[in-house]
């Protein structure tokens, strides 16, 4: 998101009663009511992607409930995907899916830049280990050959949108790590270990649910529908550099395969 903005609703009061106030005798609860209200701002505009609720506290005042209350209807807003809670920050209206196209050349900064976002990457872990079966037949390796085990996570906005390990022969690219330290960008750890281009030879695509780690991985809550991408990327050559495991959220990213 760009510009994080606290949405302000002033004396104005949010999406139902005239007041503000919840209609206690309603049969539904308060909890429900509150996240119906804070929806149906989402919906209509007024609250927009990538601003931010005001506190706990201020949402409490304006329905007359206790935080717990609030808590709760911001949790079911979270599960739906409206709402990303992040420890420390705040809560914000999730933005909308960025268009991300699956083709030949695929570059996650470019990606991003070109939609009008700043992109991100965090260098999470790298070790050096050795292939195993999998990783030796999709990079073209034989079983217990050393390679440069990576994990990235990527942002759009500042916000988590993906993390995956990626696996690099070594030798070769044993420069990767600082680069990808320093910059958190895949192509120019590539490019400082001479792979000035690449393509994607391989792309599969499959989804699961959120796990805990996940959650925790990418600000969103358990349960929430993840993309899995498996890819290979090759040289000029056609030699294997980087086989990839990543994970997308699926809230904030549609994948856009491509043609040729």
């Amino acid at each position: 998101m760009t510009g994080e903005a606290i949405a302000d609703f002033g004396d104005e009061p949010m999406t139902g009663t005239s007041d503000g106030a919840l209609a206690r005798a309603a049969g539904v609860t308060a909890w429900r009511q509150i996240a119906d209200a804070i929806e149906a701002d989402v919906m209509n505009g007024r609250l927009t992607p990538g601003s931010q609720l005001p506190t706990e506290a201020r949402l409490a005042e304006r329905f007359a409930v206790n935080r717990h209350t609030v808590r709760r209807a911001i949790a079911a807003l979270a599960a739906k995907g409206l709402l990303r809670a992040t420890q420390g920050r705040g809560t914000f209206v999730e933005a909308k899916p960025l268009a991300y196209p699956i083709g030949r050349r695929t570059r996650f900064t470019e990606i991003v830049s070109r939609e009008g976002h700043e992109a991100g990457g965090e260098l999470m872990s790298a070790t050096e280990t050795v292939a195993d079966e999998e990783t030796a037949r999709r990079l073209r390796l034989m079983p217990g050959a050393p390679v440069l085990r990576t994990e990235v996570r990527r942002f759009i906005d500042g916000t988590p949108v993906s993390y995956g390990t990626s696996f690099f022969p070594l030798p070769r690219f044993a420069g990767v790590t600082a680069v990808l330290r320093e910059t958190g960008s895949i192509t120019r750890a590539l490019a400082a270990c001479g792979v000035t281009d690449y393509m994607r030879a391989e792309t599969r695509i499959t989804a699961r649910l959120a796990t805990g780690d996940d959650a925790a991985r990418l600000d969103l809550s358990p349960g929430r529908i993840l993309f899995v991408v498996d890819a290979l990327n090759v040289d000029g050559t056609g030699t294997p550099v980087q086989a990839a495991h990543v994970v997308f959220a699926a809230d904030r990213v549609e994948l856009v395969v491509e043609n040729g």
